[in-house]
């Protein structure tokens, strides 16, 4: 048969294949289907090419699994019987050419059997995917003669531990978790590839070459067969619409793709949830099984081919020892008549600071014995005193409510928590499931408490050591966002899930009232810090008196902080936490003064601190004075004494005389944010050429506080980010100085930003899961209005909207900047004469829209 024919039909066969997975969502079908089609055609391009028949052709790899996927390559292996003759090298070069003339993707490999087993016993990679060599044409004896040097050849032992340590880098590659954003369905951990890692060992240590197999070896018993089937049928489906979506081999679930692939699988966007969450949830409900399959026989198989030297067991009670380091439970059969068990492990697991986990047989008990966890289970007050107990324990918490999550046991105990597992939220600022940013939360407050990581944050630390019942803020953490989805006031719906919850476990009425207030106001902190001005202490008063003691505003920072940093770790720096830190504090005082302090004497305090520190510098107190008297309590009321000592030290020598641009720039920290300080002659443009340069810089702009003296001269405080590698040059923030100081005494073109073709992680998030812009305009009084926008970060939005303002005669007199990710809440103070004009009051808005 000619090639053309032989392709033509390849092709024929592949689609009406495919166009039956189309119709029927059988992936599996479909995969055997696939190399059952290459394998016909290689059969008639090997005819074609007139080896000799002591050769022979196999499927390794997928393939040879007959698991071909529509845009995999067809892994094929040349196999010789000798070192190629003349003839022999002319038949594989016409196989190889026919195989492209096809248009069949082959990677192929010609060795002899000799070379196969070498190259095996020092490349795991190579050796794994020969344990799946399958004949498909030419001799057999050749075949079977390799498949039987191979089984010679194997050692399971050192096949385990290869494979373990391959699996372990690869789950690293992918920051060792199973809820990425875009996890990879064939490589990241919990995907295909760990079931195929289990399966793998087991063939190679002669237990099947099926799954069934397997089981009926006693490694599986019938619900976990169960189970590795659902969920490898899930995985391949997925697998084979990724590759179809998309006409390429592509693995990832990239952000664009996930709702197209949601549209695939019939799924609806709902008031509270997008059809995209609700896919990537039931993917990382799959990917949570198979870790917990893995985990569990991983663990099985290390102690059958890896037994430890016999040991006595170390007695714990009844009915729990200590057996080689690890926690066993002595008679798994007593679980139904004795639940406790379930939460004793685990407790257990937490007190005993020599175990290094659980034998396999005591994770699989607890795994199938998950469902004892019901209504009645919930009800006993054994049950609810045990997991409060896991809760107050010193040490091993985070790691026994990780693994509770794992096994499936948290998520049965607590009915609501299980709604958020898996649960993304494409909100262009979380970065992990609702159920794994609770756990980081979790991680976060416990990091509080510990001596390693107290220079982390100083304060937040101090406040742990003395806080009575820490372990209360772990249940605030565990509620704060489990009512996420359902609609409606997730913080609201929280606390009372809450209540609930401290009521049944009998919590003290002070316990539950915090913990109650926490859940409900955890946001409000953040809020408040990101969003108004913190050092107006009217803001303050107003925020202290939602606070009832100083008791509950130590726990509503330390919660803040860690809700904060376990929401995404691209958007904690130096700013926020001087804002928290600096909200904290006057917070602290006006309780303290049982918000009786009038901000006249706040005003006075903050002024006679920063005239003292600039007096100590070496300033004249005429020349402060002469200063601060162009300065009106407007502006003492927006800048903290430390923003003021700044100010003052740099200008008083020289605001006097000074006719021209002048700039000052400081490192926050260390994490590349700068604090920026110009002063120049006001103008109504100034705010929008300060943005062109951060953004002709690359300087990304996290605050901005604008202020005009009363001899009109701006005095603009900004905080910027920096990139890293701009940061970290000598005299960056000397270099800064000089340019900005240069720019403004030029008269820049109104140049918008360089677009760029490089599209970041974030962004491809915002393309797909875009933030509808929205904006508020309100009138403040006195010709003063608050605009507040919700929208998608890019770079050049604050030089555009700062374009619009200019246009419309608009001066702006605060900004406050809050960046999420790729998503912007920002808020500014406008000052005009014309907006409630109905005329120039739409056509700004209408600017404002077509801007966002």
């Amino acid at each position: 048969m000619a090639i053309a024919a032989i392709r033509a039909r390849h092709q024929q066969r592949r689609r009406k294949a495919i166009e039956r997975f189309q119709r029927n969502h059988r992936a599996e079908p479909l995969l055997r289907r696939l190399s059952q089609i290459a394998d016909q055609t290689l059969k008639k391009l090997f005819a074609r090419a007139a080896l000799p028949e002591e050769c022979a052709v196999c499927a390794v790899g997928g393939y040879g699994r007959k698991e071909l996927y529509p845009e995999s390559d067809l892994d094929i292996l040349i196999l010789l019987p000798s070192t190629p003759t003349p003839n022999m090298a002319a038949g594989v070069e016409q196989l190889i050419a026919s195989l492209w003339d096809t248009g069949l993707k082959a990677a192929h490999a010609v060795r002899t059997v000799a070379q196969c087993v070498s190259e095996a016993r020092t490349d795991i990679t190579t050796q794994t995917s020969l344990l799946d060599a399958r004949w498909v044409c030419g001799s057999v004896p050749l075949v079977r003669e390799l498949q039987q040097q191979l089984h010679d050849a194997l050692n399971p032992q050192a096949f385990f531990l290869a494979k373990r340590a391959e699996m372990r880098q690869r789950h690293l590659r992918y920051q060792g978790t199973a809820y990425a954003l875009e996890p990879n369905c064939k490589e990241s951990p919990g995907a295909l590839r760990d079931l195929q890692v289990l399966f793998w060992i087991a063939k190679a240590v002669g237990l099947g070459d099926t799954w069934s197999d397997i089981a009926h070896s006693g490694l599986l018993d019938d619900a976990e067969l169960r189970a590795i089937k659902r969920v490898s049928i899930a995985f391949m489906r997925l697998r084979v619409e990724l590759h179809l979506l998309c006409e390429r081999r592509e693995d990832r679930l990239l952000f664009d793709l996930q709702p197209r692939l949601a549209k695939l699988y019939g799924f609806q966007d709902t008031d509270g949830r997008l059809a995209s969450e609700v896919l990537m949830q039931r993917y990382y409900w799959a990917a949570r099984v198979v870790s917990q399959l893995n985990l569990i026989f991983m663990q099985e198989l290390e102690e059958h081919l890896l037994p430890a030297p016999d040991a006595l067991p170390q007695f714990l009670d009844n009915d729990f020892e200590i057996l080689n380091h690890r926690l066993h439970l002595r008679e798994p059969e007593l679980l139904p008549q004795q639940p406790a068990l379930l939460f004793r492990s685990f407790l257990h697991l937490q007190q005993q600071p020599q175990l290094q986990g659980m034998t396999a047989s005591t994770l699989r008990a607890i795994w199938h014995h998950r469902r004892l966890i019901d209504e009645r289970f919930r009800s006993q007050p054994e049950h609810r005193q045990l997991f409060i107990q896991i809760l107050q324990q010193p040490r091993g918490m985070l790691h026994a409510l990780r693994l509770m999550t794992m096994l499936n046991i948290l998520p049965r105990y607590l009915p609501p928590f299980r709604r958020i597992v898996g649960q993304m939220q494409h909100d262009l600022f979380h970065t992990y499931t609702v159920d794994q940013h609770t756990l980081m939360v979790i991680r976060n407050l416990r990091r509080f408490t510990m001596a390693d990581h107290a220079n982390e944050h100083p304060l937040a630390a101090e406040l742990a050591t003395d806080f009575q019942d820490y372990w209360v803020l772990y249940i605030a953490a565990l509620f704060h966002d489990i009512a996420k989805g359902r609609g409606g006031n997730h913080s609201e719906l929280g606390a009372d899930d809450a209540l609930q919850f401290c009521r049944e476990h009998e919590l003290t009425e002070e316990q539950t009232t915090l913990i109650v207030f926490l859940v409900r106001e955890h946001l409000q902190m953040s809020l408040v810090a990101q969003k108004r001005d913190i050092y107006d202490p009217t803001v303050v008063q107003e925020f202290a008196s939602h606070l009832p003691n100083m008791h509950t505003l130590d726990a509503l920072y330390m919660l803040t902080i860690a809700d904060i940093k376990g929401t995404n770790p691209n958007i904690w720096n130096t700013w926020k936490a001087k804002l928290l830190d600096d909200l904290y504090h006057l917070t602290h005082k006006a309780l303290r003064h049982q918000n009786t302090l009038p901000a006249g004497s706040f005003l006075a305090q903050r002024k006679q601190a920063a005239q003292n520190q600039l007096l100590e510098r070496g300033l004249e107190l005429d020349a402060v004075q002469r200063f601060w008297g162009v300065l009106d309590t407007d502006y003492f009321l927006r800048h903290d004494s430390e923003d003021i000592i700044w100010h003052s030290h740099e200008l008083c020598p020289i605001w006097e005389q000074a006719n021209f641009a002048y700039a000052s720039v400081h490192a926050l920290g260390n994490d590349h944010l700068h604090q920026v300080m110009v002063y120049a002659p006001d103008r109504s443009d100034l705010f929008m050429q300060l943005c062109q340069f951060f953004d002709q810089n690359g300087l990304g702009i996290q605050d901005a506080r604008i202020y005009t003296t009363q001899h009109h001269w701006a005095l603009d405080t900004f905080v910027v980010e920096v990139p890293a590698e701009t940061a970290q040059q000598p005299g960056f923030a000397q270099r800064l100085k000089h340019s900005l100081e240069h720019w403004l005494q030029q008269t820049p073109t109104a140049e918008e930003p360089e677009p760029t073709d490089y599209i970041a992680p974030y962004e491809a998030q915002a393309r797909a899961f875009p933030i509808t812009p929205t904006f508020e305009l309100s009138l403040r009084g006195n010709h003063l209005w608050k605009l507040t926008i919700v929208t998608s970060d890019r770079k050049g939005l604050l030089y555009s909207l700062a374009k619009v303002f200019v246009s419309n005669g608009i001066n702006l007199k605060s900004a406050k900047i809050m960046t999420l990710g790729q998503r912007v809440e920002d808020s500014f103070l406008l000052y005009s004469e014309n907006l409630q004009q109905q005329t120039h009051f739409k056509n700004f808005e209408r600017q404002l829209a077509e801007t966002l």
